[in-house]
């Protein structure tokens, strides 16, 4: 694995010439005007996998976006790598909120990436990582030292809840069975502090639907004598949280997992700098649940969070109405033991029971995910961790995310696999929001890690 840093040397311009080729496409699964776009992508990921030396490629077809997938079988006996990714990407909005495109990349040097930062929607989310993982097995068939198989299974349907992977899973146990899933959708604290994700949060994502009066009405010569859903929406959404920032659902924490005093000592010795955190997001103070940290806050307890709100007239200048609708997503991120089905169940009854008379109203239930916890004495986060000191020279902290990849849970379930959760990218870089970005010194230090982890992971498999 030596020559990996040369072969990196050599190669780096046409690596990130191809991944800036990739994210050129917008491949926005949540918006069916690009779903040309999406299907593209696929494409290109698929001659990507053969061109690096999959002896096996094809474009799986699903009730919705297809499954890319690929194969290096050297030898049966062998441990068997599956690498899962995506490569559909968030919506861009707001555009105006872009300092350049977000289909147009463009590199620029920052405070935190002096070698230079890829900006462009799915950057970091998830086609930059992803993209890592080919150009790793690239090299390793290349230069003929993978030690083991692999196999890709890249969707496009993450960012909406990837509904067609449970039945893809089902359907092709055989086709995707392996020892051990690697996924890099993840990021690390720091990139003089590598860290290895040990767990995510689930999530819950419904729509609320609150209708007043059969039409927009006359602010004056109605105002104060009707129900305005936007007014009550608002009043219902604010009594979801109580004085200490804690959900108000019943039963909404019956089945929290309530880490020990001990682990929670263990977590908060992952470095942490409060001020520099506010300072990052121009914020004068932190903001959460009663009695815990702003890392336990974001990672260990679930939340309730509202994503979007609208109603009534949002265009230039003044109109005085009263809407007949109000609208709201929310999203719960959910902690182990937590159900998502459960969780949404609980917050549609008590939605539905809290809303004043004169107002009618729905809650769509969008997507949702288990939440999902690797334990670190497993040889799949040894090898990970193995891989991190090879190329970092330091030990990887493990850490929980706050994020979720819905489809992570279900692969234990129905693959009966360990998941190792190898991400390269910051907090920083703007996932889902304006701005996304991806390190050029990340991507090219995850297609220098991920060998080893294949690596050692082999050697810790044979015994």
């Amino acid at each position: 694995m030596e020559q990996i840093k040369n072969y990196i040397e050599s190669n780096k311009e046409r690596f990130v010439t191809e991944l800036v080729d990739l994210l050129k496409i917008p491949s926005i699964s949540a918006d069916t005007a690009f779903s040309q776009d999406v299907i593209e992508t696929a494409k290109l990921v698929e001659k990507s996998l053969k061109e690096a030396g999959c002896t096996t490629t094809e474009i799986c077809e699903t009730k919705g976006y297809p499954v890319v997938y690929g194969e290096k079988i050297i030898d049966p006996k062998l441990p068997t790598v599956l690498v899962y990714g995506h490569y559909d990407v968030q919506p861009p909005d707001p555009m105006n909120l872009w300092d350049s495109p977000p289909f147009e990349p463009v590199i620029k040097k920052t405070e935190l990436h002096p070698d230079g930062a890829i900006f462009a929607r799915g950057a970091c989310d998830d086609k930059g990582q992803m993209y890592m993982h080919v150009k790793a097995v690239e090299f390793m068939i290349k230069e003929n030292v993978l030690p083991c198989n692999v196999k890709f299974m890249i969707e496009g349907e993450e960012e909406v809840g990837s509904d067609s992977l449970e039945d893809f899973l089902k359907e092709n146990r055989d086709k995707l069975k392996n020892d051990v899933i690697l996924i890099s959708d993840t990021g690390m604290i720091a990139n003089d502090v590598p860290s290895i994700t040990t767990g995510l949060r689930g999530l819950s994502y419904v729509e609320v639907e609150v209708t007043g009066p059969n039409r927009d009405l006359h602010s004056g010569i109605y105002g104060g004598a009707v129900p305005n859903p936007i007014n009550i929406l608002a009043k219902m959404i604010a009594s979801l949280h109580d004085e200490n920032n804690h959900i108000t659902i019943p039963g909404f924490y019956d089945k929290v997992e309530e880490l020990s005093d001990a682990d929670r000592a263990l977590m908060a010795e992952a470095p942490f700098d409060l001020d520099a955190y506010k300072k990052a997001l121009d914020i004068e103070d932190v903001y959460g649940e009663k009695g815990y940290s702003t890392a336990e806050r974001y990672s260990i307890r679930p939340t309730l969070d509202v994503n979007g709100i609208w109603g009534g007239y949002t265009g230039e200048g003044a109109k005085t109405v009263i809407a007949s609708k109000a609208y709201a997503k929310i999203s719960m991120r959910l902690v182990p033991d937590q159900d998502p089905d459960e969780i949404t169940q609980l917050f549609m009854d008590h939605f539905t029971k809290i809303a004043p008379k004169g107002v009618k109203v729905k809650v769509s239930p969008h997507h949702g995910g288990l939440p999902y916890v690797t334990p670190i004495d497993n040889i799949g986060y040894q090898a990970a961790a193995k891989a991190y000191e090879t190329t970092f020279g330091k030990t990887a902290i493990p850490e929980r995310g706050g994020g979720s990849i819905p489809i992570v849970a279900l692969f234990e379930q129905i693959l009966e696999s360990k998941i190792i959760l190898m991400g390269f990218g910051l907090d920083s870089d703007a996932i889902h929001s304006p701005n996304e970005h991806f390190g050029i010194w990340n991507y090219l230090k995850g297609i220098e890690t991920i060998p080893y982890f294949y690596k050692y992971y082999t050697e810790l498999a044979q015994g």
